[in-house]
């Protein structure tokens, strides 16, 4: 059984696409052991709450230094025996000691067809504002492995979604959330969970 962290911080749509996920046997093999953010008043803490998981809020204000911050969080992760970490709307950059720690088991979901419209900057209503300057057709969604990069870790599974004449960056948004990226991120880790997911060369596939 693979335990998950997820790490949150806002409204935790993509987390309550996992739990329902989970919970209606879309997802096997899986558990969500803590729900983690760094923003007290995130209403994904609350969600997790309502569904009897763990939640519990570790910022980086509490801390007197970001190493300070860095060890908690990854003290944290060990004791809970975290097999995954998922990052599902999480605005903190995850340190190195925690991807050198958890290397190939941090997983990240980003509103676009990566390598478009990724890297610094690129978060949020940002990402798709981006994509209806640029006047694209198609735009989407991809989960990746995280590394030491920005949006540059091993693509595992992406989703093209259509973008329609008048859309808005909002509009946009949601049709690339309930399309793309509350079915890829539990198929996502369906798949690692049980052990579809292979890496290469830095290459994934999926059986």
């Amino acid at each position: 059984m693979l335990k998950l962290a997820v790490l949150v911080s806002g409204g935790g749509t993509n987390l309550q696409a996992i739990i329902d996920s989970i919970e209606s046997g879309k997802v096997t093999n899986a558990s969500v052991g803590v729900v983690i953010s760094n923003n007290k008043n995130a209403y994904a803490l609350e969600r997790a709450r309502k569904h009897g998981i763990e939640a519990v809020c570790i910022s980086p204000k509490e801390y007197e230094s970001r190493d300070a911050f860095n060890q908690a969080m990854l003290d944290y992760l060990e004791q809970a025996g975290i097999d995954l970490i998922v990052l599902a709307g999480y605005l903190v950059v995850v340190p190195e000691i925690i991807i050198e720690k958890f290397r190939n088991r941090i997983i990240n979901i980003h509103p676009s067809l990566i390598p478009s419209f990724c890297g610094t900057g690129y978060y949020g209503l940002k990402v798709h504002e981006a994509a209806l300057r640029r006047g694209v057709k198609v735009s989407g969604a991809t989960v990746h492995f995280v590394d030491e990069g920005t949006d540059t870790g091993p693509i595992i599974m992406q989703k093209a979604v259509c973008v329609k004449s008048g859309d808005t960056p909002e509009v946009l948004q949601r049709r690339i959330m309930e399309e793309a990226e509350w079915v890829l991120l539990p198929a996502a880790i369906d798949a690692i969970a049980n052990g579809r997911v292979h890496i290469h060369d830095g290459i994934v596939t999926v059986d």
